[in-house]
């Protein structure tokens, strides 16, 4: 049976190198890292996953500032909010809430925001810094840089001579996921729904990343015995043994029969999940510490 990596524990590690940073940096400067968080529109899950980051950052010691919009919001006047807190000197980090109402465009919304403040790290200059191998500067994406750690714990931060396959080619997780391991020394291989024979790609891994949000997709037969199996995916599906109409939460990888074989296996819920919040979190104590010139925490 696998070993299960706990993501709430990881992400707790985090959350207190964020914690102690911000305070030690409080104490020395007189200043609070700035999340702004930005909301368009009425969606319940996006106001639930809004909170939980306000609520977070507070807990870290952070000037949290959230900035609700109605769903009447123009492009011109996000993207004036935007530019505002671009301009804002206590404002460290920006994030706007995915998805946006229809009618509005994200993609220059998102690109609008200065790269030293995107630490959703989506833009394409962070991008870029991540696909030349530039980490030191750059933001990167929180899920995969969570992910990264949750790999880290089983096998150090040098992944030489490890064979590692990321099923997912996305610009959001699969793309970013695959350069973190490649600058670790990984051989790193993306597959994706194209690829010819995915299970005997997949069987080659020491380190497989699932990110393509169909639920179990990853069987037993895909996993080589002992590797590591890291399921970003996050899909809801029926769960009639909850009750009618009921659904539940559950991952890309066929959790129960995977475990068998693997040496080690993310869960979900509690795996990779509760790892992006917390490097949020991380992203904006970083973005901090670099706009006052100081040495930034690492995790």
């Amino acid at each position: 049976m696998a070993d299960i990596i706990d993501g709430k524990l990881a992400a707790g590690s985090v959350i207190d190198t964020v914690t102690k940073a911000a305070k030690t940096l409080a104490q020395e400067t007189g200043l609070r890292p700035g999340l702004a968080v930005v909301i368009v529109g009425d969606d319940p899950a996006s106001h639930s996953y809004v909170n939980s980051k306000s609520k977070m950052a507070e807990q870290c010691g952070f000037n949290s500032v959230q900035h609700s919009l109605p769903e009447t919001t123009t492009q011109e006047e996000l993207e004036r909010l935007v530019a505002t807190l671009n301009a804002d000197p206590a404002v460290h980090g920006i994030l706007v809430q995915l998805p946006l109402p229809r009618h509005l465009k994200s993609e220059p919304v998102i690109q609008s925001i200065v790269p030293e403040k995107d630490v959703d790290g989506l833009s394409v200059v962070n991008a870029g810094k991540l696909a030349t191998g530039d980490l030191a500067s750059g933001l990167i994406s929180c899920t995969p840089a969570g992910a990264l750690i949750l790999i880290n714990k089983i096998h150090g931060t040098d992944l030489s001579g490890l064979n590692a396959v990321v099923i997912g080619r996305s610009n959001l997780f699969g793309k970013p996921m695959a350069l973190l391991l490649l600058s670790a020394n990984a051989t790193v291989t993306m597959a994706h729904s194209r690829s010819k024979d995915l299970a005997g790609i997949c069987r080659g891994a020491d380190i497989l990343v699932a990110a393509v949000g169909r639920p179990h997709m990853v069987k037993r037969e895909w996993v080589k015995p002992g590797a590591t199996v890291i399921d970003v995916g996050i899909n809801r599906v029926p769960a009639p043994e909850k009750g009618e109409g009921k659904t539940k939460i559950t991952g890309d990888v066929a959790f129960e029969e995977c475990a068998q074989v693997a040496g080690a296996i993310t869960p979900v819920p509690g795996g990779v999940g509760p790892m992006t919040i917390a490097m949020l979190m991380a992203n904006t104590v970083v973005a901090a510490h670099r706009a006052l010139g100081r040495p930034t925490p690492t995790f």
